[in-house]
């Protein structure tokens, strides 16, 4: 499936225009959430091609925003990168087990990211 849609997912604004303008520049339609519940949101409208999803948000966290998305049939075959400053192993294998395709820590490397995007295509 071709990717031409990505939904930035991150409380901090900082993140999401790096992210952001890394994904444009490379030809992607970007568009932003602030928290999980937002998220969850924006994909049951909008259907985005992939999400990249924050960890560390106030309310729902990625956790709980891509274990819900993964649920839900309207947005299951949506794939979930996760971009998070929580780098421990159990974190990385807990994210995959919500359903994340990809589990990043950040800071994120703009080429891990593009290759990520670039073998879920």
């Amino acid at each position: 499936m071709p990717i031409s849609r990505i939904l930035v997912v991150d409380d901090s604004p900082t993140e999401r225009f790096f992210l952001s303008e890394l994904l444009v520049k490379n030809g992607y339609l970007v568009s932003m959430a602030e928290s999980g519940e937002e998220a969850v949101a924006q994909a049951k409208a909008s259907h985005p091609d992939l999400i990249v999803m924050d960890v560390v948000m106030p309310g729902m966290n990625g956790f709980q925003a891509t274990r819900a998305l993964s649920k839900e049939d309207a947005t299951k075959n949506i794939p979930v990168i996760m971009c998070t400053t929580k780098g421990q192993e159990t974190d990385r294998v807990w994210g995959i087990r919500q359903g994340a395709k990809a589990y990043l820590v950040k800071p994120v490397k703009p080429e891990e990211l593009l290759g990520q995007i670039k073998a879920l295509t």
